[in-house]
C-alpha cells in the first residue's frame, strides 16, 4: 500500500510542478500577429514568414531542397522599397536562410519577397500586416 501512497505522491506533486511551466510556455507568440506564405519555384520550397515582436518586425524567408552550391537571388521590399538585394549560395543541404529586422511604420507594413534561381525562374509573394 505504501507503494501506491508513494507514487500517487510522486504523480501529484509532478503535475502540480509541470501546470505552472505549461502556463509560462504556452504564449509563444504573444507579441503580436504573425504571417507565413508557402510556394514552389524552380523546383525549391519557399516559406516566407512575418512576425511582429517587441514593436519590429522580423522578416525570414527560408530556401529548402535546392540544388546544393546553386545561386538565387532574394529580394525583400518593405512598403515597396528594397531592403534585401543579395546573391546566396544554397549549402550542402540545398538550403538558405535569410533573417531581417525592420522597424514599424505608419499604417498597414506590406513585405514582398521575390526569389530568383539564377538563370532560371522566379517567383513572388506579398504578406500585409496591419
Amino acid at each position: 500500500m505504501t507503494n501506491v501512497r508513494t507514487a500517487a505522491a510522486v504523480l501529484g506533486a509532478t503535475s502540480l510542478l509541470a501546470a505552472p511551466l505549461s502556463l509560462v510556455a504556452a504564449p509563444a507568440h504573444a507579441d503580436g500577429p504573425e504571417k507565413e506564405r508557402s510556394f514552389r519555384v524552380a523546383g525549391a520550397d519557399v516559406d516566407f514568414h512575418v512576425e511582429k515582436e517587441d514593436g519590429r518586425f522580423d522578416v525570414d524567408v527560408d530556401v529548402d531542397d535546392a540544388k546544393p552550391g546553386s545561386k538565387w537571388r532574394i529580394v525583400l521590399r518593405h512598403d515597396g522599397k528594397v531592403f534585401h538585394n543579395k546573391v546566396h549560395r544554397a549549402d550542402s543541404d540545398g538550403d538558405i536562410d535569410v533573417d531581417k529586422r525592420r522597424a514599424d511604420t505608419k499604417g498597414a507594413d506590406v513585405f514582398k519577397v521575390t526569389v530568383k534561381k539564377v538563370g532560371g525562374k522566379s517567383k513572388s509573394s506579398t504578406i500585409r500586416m496591419r
